[in-house]
Formats: C-alpha cells, structure tokens, sequence
C-alpha cells in the first residue's frame, strides 16, 4: 500500500524536499475475511432456501433483531471513537474491539443468510 503526495505545480518544487512514502512491509492487506469451505452442506437447509427463499432468514430473526440494536450502540461508540482519535491521535482499545466485534458478528450472519455456511451464527462479538 502507497500513499504519495500529489505532485507540485509545474515549474515549482516540494518545499523540503520530496515527502516520504509511506508502504506496507508485508504486502498483505490489513484487512482479510476468510470463510472456510465446509465439507458437505445440510441438504434440507438448501431445500427450503431454494423453494423458500426466506428459509434461512427466517432463522437468522433473533439474530436481526438483536445486531440491530447492538448496531445501534456500535454506531455511537464509533462516533465517539472518532472525537478520541481526533483528540488523542488514537482509537482506543476497547472502542475498536466493540466496532469490529459487532462487524464480525455482521458479517457471520450475513454468510450464514446466503448459503455460505450452515452453521448458526453465535451471538458474540468475539471470533
């Protein structure tokens, strides 16, 4: 990953010399999903999500219901995680592990809705 500054205009130079760049040293992306493959699948369950679309959706209710409020408060501990930043120069601790529990948590349900895998997605917002 590269960040560069945008070039001077023409006929002009970088006042100090040109800025540093900045890169990744490993080259990966900081951030990564992996959803592992499963063996076999439940046919049943891809039974009633052909005939009845909503199958899987309407298992995954509770779970609807209860990230909307957790999205809820996620939204305002994100929010103030952003005066912290601005404020401190950084995200603390806590803040992010709430906001990237619940994104987790999110993104589980969201794989289970669409057939991606058939386990039920647990309520937490850890791993």
């Amino acid at each position: 990953m590269t960040f560069e500054a945008p070039p001077p205009p023409p006929g002009e130079a970088y006042p100090g010399g040109p800025p540093p760049v900045q890169t990744n040293p490993t080259g990966a992306h900081p951030v990564q999903l992996t959803i592992a493959r499963p063996e076999s699948q439940s046919r049943l369950l891809a039974f009633f999500s052909l005939f009845f679309f909503i199958g899987r959706y309407v298992l995954a209710i509770p779970a609807f219901v209860v990230l909307y409020f957790v999205g809820i408060a996620a939204f305002f501990v994100a929010w103030i995680g952003q005066w912290a930043i601005l404020f401190t120069g950084r995200y603390p601790e806590g803040m992010h592990t709430f906001v990237a529990g619940y994104m987790r948590w999110a993104v589980r349900v969201q794989a289970f809705t669409i057939g991606v895998t058939d386990s039920y997605p647990p309520f937490r917002l850890s791993p």
